[in-house]
């Protein structure tokens, strides 16, 4: 288990839109472009092989896109070759991280120098949601897939952690970058589940106006 004493004070980022990375959750990545290869290549040399995942947006007037204040690294944990030079990579959510000032020069990835205060709680054990209905939580959920003809496995759903199912529905469903932002920034898991509950009834309003328009 990683501590706070083992966190660097600078990381590389990978901004990828829609991509949501929490801690103590999985996130499988494929790399090919060249500036993410050498930022593999770079991770692996280091000793705390941490990546740090950022929801990109556009900045006004054009130019090289914005990052959110908030991102979350992941401990580069497992890695594998493909014939054509490609890696399949899976980063472990460690801990969120608040943007201090981004990096210039030396690499063709963007790099920040970063700040773990506020988040301790990221790095101990995994958080309970006291106030969770899971039976009124899955019958939106189940509205929900069937409405967007999504399938998923019902009854590891129902044997899931609380915070293993809220934070792979989080990272999962199709929800846009700035709602996974605000998943990724919620203080608690309760939190974070009121927040998937509102996106999940805003999108079941939104597509029964939607059928009303037709």
């Amino acid at each position: 288990m990683m501590s706070a004493a083992d966190l660097p004070q600078t990381i590389p980022v990978f901004p990828l839109p829609g991509a949501l990375m929490l801690p103590r959750a999985r996130l499988p990545l494929h790399l090919f472009e060249p500036r993410y290869l050498q930022m593999l290549d770079d991770t692996l040399k280091t000793s705390h092989r941490l990546i740090g995942m950022v929801q990109p947006y556009d900045a006004p007037g054009g130019g090289e896109k914005k990052l959110h204040t908030i991102g979350c690294a992941g401990r580069l944990t497992q890695f594998s070759e493909t014939e054509d030079g490609r890696y399949m990579i899976t980063l472990s959510g460690m801990s969120r991280f608040r943007i201090q000032q981004e990096v210039t020069g030396f690499t063709p990835y963007r790099r920040c120098d970063v700040s773990w205060d506020g988040f301790g709680a990221d790095l101990g054990p995994a958080e309970v949601d006291k106030g969770f209905d899971r039976d009124t939580f899955l019958d939106l959920l189940a509205r929900y897939f069937d409405a967007l003809s999504l399938s998923t496995d019902w009854e590891s759903l129902k044997e899931a952690d609380d915070e293993l199912l809220i934070n792979s529905l989080s990272m999962l469903c199709p929800f846009d970058p700035e709602e996974k932002q605000a998943l990724l920034e919620a203080p608690s898991l309760s939190t974070r589940r009121e927040t998937i509950v509102t996106l999940l009834e805003f999108a079941l309003r939104a597509g029964s106006d939607e059928e009303r328009m037709q």
